[in-house]
């Protein structure tokens, strides 16, 4: 039998993480934790309680309500993949919006609530059999994972998927301004003195640029092969 193993996918904003993490996990079996959404969900959150705007975060305010903040993933039999729950609420659609997405990286900037997720994600993850995407999942969550990948591409290339995604859901938003939000995303989780976005010294690098879908998943799913047989 196949050995389980710890897959971390870590890399910048609208790389595809997600859709190749929940590809793998289905092929596999395994556990897919979306650590964005966590994040999201956590931003979401401040901006219903008023601590964040386009110019201000209430910090203080937004760490003494951590303990208060309950988050699950919950699994959808219809859409194939497990949802963000924020408080017993499905808050999946709602911390996919551009609004959301503008104010992800600020609160991730946070070392109180980033050490509470990286703590219940470590949980998640405990008994191996688990894909987990995000910023600092081989550096910091599972700095021992058996298959690290760091996923880029360029800022135009991610800026028009994401647009594309957007505006097929119907939201009102222009190229220029999902463009502007990658760079901002990007500059904040490179440069944030805790935990920041860097390619683990054992992470193998694809850029996506010029990969579909279909190329990227083959192409990983040889590197999964590899590990567990």
């Amino acid at each position: 039998m196949d050995k389980k193993i710890t897959i971390a996918i870590d890399g910048f904003s609208s790389t595809g993480k997600s859709t190749l993490a929940k590809q793998l996990a289905k092929v596999l079996g395994y556990v897919y934790v979306d650590t964005g959404a966590m994040y999201r969900a956590i931003a979401y959150f401040s901006m219903q309680k008023g601590y964040i705007k386009t110019d201000y975060l209430d910090k203080e305010s937004l760490i003494v309500s951590l303990p208060n903040i309950q988050l699950q993933f919950h699994f959808n039999v219809e859409l194939g993949f497990a949802e963000m729950y924020l408080n017993g609420e499905n808050v999946e659609k709602q911390i996919r919006t551009i609004e959301v997405s503008s104010f992800v990286s600020k609160v991730a900037e946070i070392p109180e609530v980033r050490a509470k997720l990286v703590e219940q994600q470590q949980q998640m993850g405990k008994n191996k059999g688990i894909v987990m995407d995000g910023r600092d999942i081989g550096t910091v969550v599972f700095p021992d994972a058996e298959l690290k990948i760091y996923m880029t591409a360029s800022a135009q290339t991610r800026a028009q998927r994401r647009y594309d995604e957007l505006i097929q859901k119907g939201d009102q938003v222009t190229f220029e301004e999902v463009l502007k939000n990658v760079e901002e995303r990007d500059y904040i989780d490179t440069h944030r003195s805790n935990s920041p976005l860097i390619k683990a010294d054992d992470a193998i690098e694809i850029d996506n640029s010029n990969l579909n879908r279909e190329e990227q998943f083959e192409l990983v799913l040889d590197l999964v092969k590899q590990k567990i047989s």
